[in-house]
């Protein structure tokens, strides 16, 4: 996909949809730019989101991952059509123990059932931490 922006108005409606996402919230996920097919989201890696050897735990890496993957195909549907994560799979290649991570997603293939999205996600100092594709069903 190229870059482009967004109009105000779907810019708008996917930061107040994401206003509404309570997961994000309890994760401290921030919604950064927004362009069409594409999202970036960063969150700061704290104590409570560590497993037990003080690496933070891959489940939030993955639920990161999910959400700019949903965001980044926000862009492209129309109001009043919704989606649904069918396939998720997460290359972890480094441990993250503090600071921020930055996920961002990139819509490869929106067909009329199935999109695909590729997610880089990386930390303060732009080393790739992970890697993910994922796969969505739309509904309506």
């Amino acid at each position: 996909m190229t870059r482009e922006k967004v109009s105000e108005e779907r810019e708008q409606r996917i930061r107040e949809a994401f206003a509404h996402v309570p997961y994000a919230s309890l994760l401290g996920i921030e919604i950064g730019a927004i362009e069409r097919g594409e999202a970036t989201l960063h969150m700061e890696v704290c104590e409570q989101l560590l497993q037990n050897r003080g690496v933070l735990h891959g489940g939030v890496t993955a639920s990161l991952i999910d959400t700019a993957s949903a965001f980044a195909i926000l862009t492209l549907l129309d109001a009043g059509e919704s989606t649904t994560t069918v396939d998720l799979t997460v290359h972890y290649l480094r441990p993250v123990t503090e600071g921020r991570i930055t996920a961002r997603a990139r819509v490869l293939r929106a067909g009329r059932r199935m999109i695909t999205v590729s997610v880089d996600v990386t930390d303060d100092a732009k080393a790739l931490i992970a890697t993910a594709l994922t796969a969505y069903l739309r509904l309506a």
